[in-house]
Protein backbone atom coordinates (compact mmCIF):
# COMPACT_ATOMS: atom_id res chain seq x y z
CA UNK A 1 0.00 0.00 0.00
CA UNK A 2 1.25 3.68 -0.81
CA UNK A 3 2.24 5.41 1.93
CA UNK A 4 0.10 8.78 2.11
CA UNK A 5 1.03 10.59 5.18
CA UNK A 6 3.54 11.02 7.06
CA UNK A 7 3.01 11.37 10.93
CA UNK A 8 5.74 12.75 13.03
CA UNK A 9 6.50 13.41 17.02
CA UNK A 10 8.16 16.53 18.33
CA UNK A 11 10.38 16.45 20.97
CA UNK A 12 13.80 14.84 20.01
CA UNK A 13 11.68 14.23 16.38
CA UNK A 14 11.92 17.76 14.95
CA UNK A 15 13.55 19.48 17.61
CA UNK A 16 16.12 19.43 20.07
CA UNK A 17 15.16 19.56 23.73
CA UNK A 18 17.47 17.64 25.89
CA UNK A 19 19.98 20.65 27.46
CA UNK A 20 16.50 22.41 28.19
CA UNK A 21 15.14 19.45 29.68
CA UNK A 22 18.51 18.78 31.67
CA UNK A 23 18.79 22.26 33.18
CA UNK A 24 15.19 22.34 33.79
CA UNK A 25 15.16 19.46 35.87
CA UNK A 26 18.21 20.55 38.00
CA UNK A 27 16.76 23.54 38.47
CA UNK A 28 13.64 22.31 39.99
CA UNK A 29 15.43 19.74 41.99
CA UNK A 30 17.62 22.49 43.36
CA UNK A 31 14.08 24.39 44.58
CA UNK A 32 12.87 20.95 45.83
CA UNK A 33 16.23 20.14 47.74
CA UNK A 34 16.54 23.61 49.53
CA UNK A 35 12.71 23.82 50.13
CA UNK A 36 12.53 20.33 51.57
CA UNK A 37 15.91 21.53 53.88
CA UNK A 38 17.68 18.51 52.96
CA UNK A 39 21.15 17.22 53.22
CA UNK A 40 21.97 14.70 50.84
CA UNK A 41 21.52 15.78 47.78
CA UNK A 42 22.46 12.29 46.15
CA UNK A 43 20.05 10.50 47.71
CA UNK A 44 17.23 13.49 47.03
CA UNK A 45 18.25 12.44 43.15
CA UNK A 46 18.04 8.94 43.66
CA UNK A 47 14.44 8.87 45.14
CA UNK A 48 13.37 12.31 42.76
CA UNK A 49 14.30 10.34 39.62
CA UNK A 50 12.51 7.14 40.74
CA UNK A 51 9.08 8.81 41.42
CA UNK A 52 9.59 10.66 37.98
CA UNK A 53 10.41 7.10 36.26
CA UNK A 54 7.24 5.65 38.07
CA UNK A 55 5.03 8.68 37.19
CA UNK A 56 6.72 8.49 33.68
CA UNK A 57 5.32 4.83 33.03
CA UNK A 58 1.77 5.44 34.65
CA UNK A 59 2.01 8.56 31.96
CA UNK A 60 1.43 11.44 34.24
CA UNK A 61 2.33 14.44 32.30
CA UNK A 62 2.06 16.87 34.55
CA UNK A 63 5.18 18.27 36.01
CA UNK A 64 3.44 19.50 38.78
CA UNK A 65 1.91 16.34 39.79
CA UNK A 66 5.54 14.43 39.96
CA UNK A 67 6.33 17.50 42.37
CA UNK A 68 3.84 17.19 44.62
CA UNK A 69 4.78 13.04 44.79
CA UNK A 70 8.27 13.67 45.91
CA UNK A 71 6.85 16.36 48.61
CA UNK A 72 4.71 13.57 49.75
CA UNK A 73 7.41 11.06 49.82
CA UNK A 74 9.32 13.37 52.24
CA UNK A 75 5.78 13.68 54.24
CA UNK A 76 5.30 17.35 53.14
CA UNK A 77 2.58 19.68 51.46
CA UNK A 78 3.90 21.69 49.25
CA UNK A 79 2.81 24.89 48.16
CA UNK A 80 0.38 24.82 45.12
CA UNK A 81 1.71 28.45 43.79
CA UNK A 82 5.02 27.37 44.11
CA UNK A 83 4.76 24.01 42.22
CA UNK A 84 2.81 26.27 39.50
CA UNK A 85 5.67 29.17 39.52
CA UNK A 86 8.10 26.54 38.89
CA UNK A 87 6.43 24.79 36.30
CA UNK A 88 6.21 27.99 33.94
CA UNK A 89 9.79 28.38 35.16
CA UNK A 90 10.58 24.66 33.92
CA UNK A 91 8.87 24.98 30.70
CA UNK A 92 10.38 28.44 29.97
CA UNK A 93 13.63 26.61 30.62
CA UNK A 94 12.82 24.07 27.79
CA UNK A 95 11.50 26.69 25.34
CA UNK A 96 14.15 28.88 25.58
CA UNK A 97 17.09 26.31 24.90
CA UNK A 98 14.90 24.50 21.85
CA UNK A 99 16.73 24.47 18.75
CA UNK A 100 15.83 22.61 15.35
CA UNK A 101 17.38 20.05 14.31
CA UNK A 102 19.71 20.78 11.12
CA UNK A 103 17.70 19.40 8.80
CA UNK A 104 14.26 19.63 9.82
CA UNK A 105 12.95 22.48 8.07
CA UNK A 106 14.75 21.16 4.47
CA UNK A 107 13.04 17.72 5.28
CA UNK A 108 9.80 18.93 6.25
CA UNK A 109 9.36 20.80 2.93
CA UNK A 110 10.14 18.30 0.65
CA UNK A 111 7.94 15.75 2.66
CA UNK A 112 4.99 18.56 2.51
CA UNK A 113 5.27 18.20 -1.68
CA UNK A 114 4.94 14.75 -1.73
CA UNK A 115 2.70 13.60 1.44
CA UNK A 116 -0.03 14.96 4.06
CA UNK A 117 1.93 15.99 7.40
CA UNK A 118 0.43 15.45 10.61
CA UNK A 119 2.10 16.14 14.13
CA UNK A 120 0.89 13.90 17.32
CA UNK A 121 2.82 15.21 20.68
CA UNK A 122 1.97 14.38 24.16
CA UNK A 123 0.54 17.35 26.34
CA UNK A 124 -0.15 17.97 29.67
CA UNK A 125 -4.23 18.30 29.82
CA UNK A 126 -3.65 21.37 33.17
CA UNK A 127 -1.12 23.24 31.10
CA UNK A 128 -1.14 25.12 27.80
CA UNK A 129 3.21 23.99 27.26
CA UNK A 130 2.85 21.68 24.69
CA UNK A 131 1.63 23.70 22.46
CA UNK A 132 3.29 26.84 23.33
CA UNK A 133 6.84 24.80 22.30
CA UNK A 134 4.79 24.19 18.51
CA UNK A 135 3.73 28.17 18.51
CA UNK A 136 7.17 29.12 19.25
CA UNK A 137 8.65 27.72 15.45
CA UNK A 138 5.37 28.77 13.27
CA UNK A 139 8.12 28.10 10.65
CA UNK A 140 7.46 24.47 11.53
CA UNK A 141 3.84 24.23 12.31
CA UNK A 142 3.05 25.64 8.91
CA UNK A 143 3.98 22.58 7.05
CA UNK A 144 1.59 20.31 9.13
CA UNK A 145 -2.21 19.76 7.92
CA UNK A 146 -3.02 18.33 11.60
CA UNK A 147 -1.56 18.64 14.65
CA UNK A 148 -2.80 16.59 17.77
CA UNK A 149 -2.20 17.55 21.50
CA UNK A 150 -2.41 13.61 22.97
CA UNK A 151 -3.67 14.12 26.27
CA UNK A 152 -5.65 17.29 26.08
CA UNK A 153 -9.61 17.68 24.72
CA UNK A 154 -10.56 13.98 25.48
CA UNK A 155 -7.68 12.70 23.00
CA UNK A 156 -5.35 10.48 25.14
CA UNK A 157 -2.29 10.49 25.00
CA UNK A 158 0.21 8.19 23.54
CA UNK A 159 1.30 5.31 23.66
CA UNK A 160 -2.89 4.92 23.68
CA UNK A 161 -3.77 3.62 20.54
CA UNK A 162 -6.39 6.00 20.18
CA UNK A 163 -3.92 8.83 20.12
CA UNK A 164 -3.10 8.24 16.92
CA UNK A 165 -6.83 7.69 15.44
CA UNK A 166 -7.93 11.63 15.46
CA UNK A 167 -5.37 12.30 13.12
CA UNK A 168 -6.01 9.43 10.69
CA UNK A 169 -9.76 10.86 10.66
CA UNK A 170 -8.51 14.35 10.36
CA UNK A 171 -5.82 13.27 7.14
CA UNK A 172 -8.38 10.66 5.65
CA UNK A 173 -6.20 8.20 5.38
CA UNK A 174 -6.08 4.78 6.91
CA UNK A 175 -3.30 3.27 9.30
CA UNK A 176 -1.80 1.22 6.87
CA UNK A 177 -1.13 4.74 4.50
CA UNK A 178 0.85 6.15 6.81
CA UNK A 179 4.10 5.92 8.83
CA UNK A 180 4.68 7.57 12.24
CA UNK A 181 7.99 8.87 13.29
CA UNK A 182 9.43 9.17 16.95
CA UNK A 183 12.17 8.78 19.51
CA UNK A 184 10.54 7.17 21.95
CA UNK A 185 10.53 3.10 21.99
CA UNK A 186 7.08 2.78 24.49
CA UNK A 187 5.39 5.90 23.79
CA UNK A 188 6.06 6.00 19.70
CA UNK A 189 7.30 2.94 18.32
CA UNK A 190 4.81 0.76 20.11
CA UNK A 191 1.71 3.17 20.64
CA UNK A 192 2.13 3.27 16.73
CA UNK A 193 2.47 -0.09 16.06
CA UNK A 194 -0.48 -0.52 18.33
CA UNK A 195 -2.74 1.86 15.68
CA UNK A 196 -1.68 -0.32 12.91
CA UNK A 197 0.90 2.44 11.79
CA UNK A 198 3.93 1.48 10.72
CA UNK A 199 6.69 2.80 12.65
CA UNK A 200 9.96 4.74 12.32
CA UNK A 201 12.50 5.12 15.65
CA UNK A 202 14.51 8.45 15.05
CA UNK A 203 17.77 7.94 17.25
CA UNK A 204 19.07 11.45 16.44
CA UNK A 205 22.88 11.17 16.26
CA UNK A 206 23.32 14.79 17.55
CA UNK A 207 21.59 13.75 20.38
CA UNK A 208 24.21 12.00 23.76
CA UNK A 209 21.08 9.53 24.83
CA UNK A 210 21.06 5.89 25.60
CA UNK A 211 18.15 3.94 23.92
CA UNK A 212 16.24 0.88 24.96
CA UNK A 213 18.13 -2.24 23.99
CA UNK A 214 15.34 -3.99 22.13
CA UNK A 215 14.99 -6.49 18.88
CA UNK A 216 13.24 -5.07 16.81
CA UNK A 217 12.28 -5.28 12.76
CA UNK A 218 11.22 -1.31 13.01
CA UNK A 219 13.54 1.02 10.41
CA UNK A 220 15.85 3.19 12.76
CA UNK A 221 17.09 6.29 11.24
CA UNK A 222 19.54 8.67 12.80
CA UNK A 223 18.56 11.99 11.42
CA UNK A 224 15.20 12.92 9.47
CA UNK A 225 16.75 13.00 6.24
CA UNK A 226 16.65 9.08 5.51
CA UNK A 227 12.71 9.80 5.07
CA UNK A 228 13.42 11.38 1.28
CA UNK A 229 13.34 8.22 0.89
CA UNK A 230 10.49 6.24 2.36
CA UNK A 231 10.80 3.61 0.12
CA UNK A 232 14.71 2.77 0.84
CA UNK A 233 13.58 3.33 4.84
CA UNK A 234 10.68 0.91 4.54
CA UNK A 235 12.71 -1.47 2.33
CA UNK A 236 10.45 -1.23 -0.83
Amino acid sequence: MAIEAVLLDYCQTLVDSSDGFRAAEKLIQEKIFEDLALTDWEEFLEDYRRIRKQAHEKLVLSREAIWQEVYWYYCREPHRQDLQRWESEYWLQVSTTTVIFPETSRVLEALAAKYKLALITNADARTSSAKEQIDHYPQLKAFFDVIVLAGKDDVPAKPDPAAFIPCLEALGVRPDQAVYVGDDWRIDICGARGAGIQPIWIQHHTVPRTFPDVETSTPIITSLDPLLDLDRVLGR
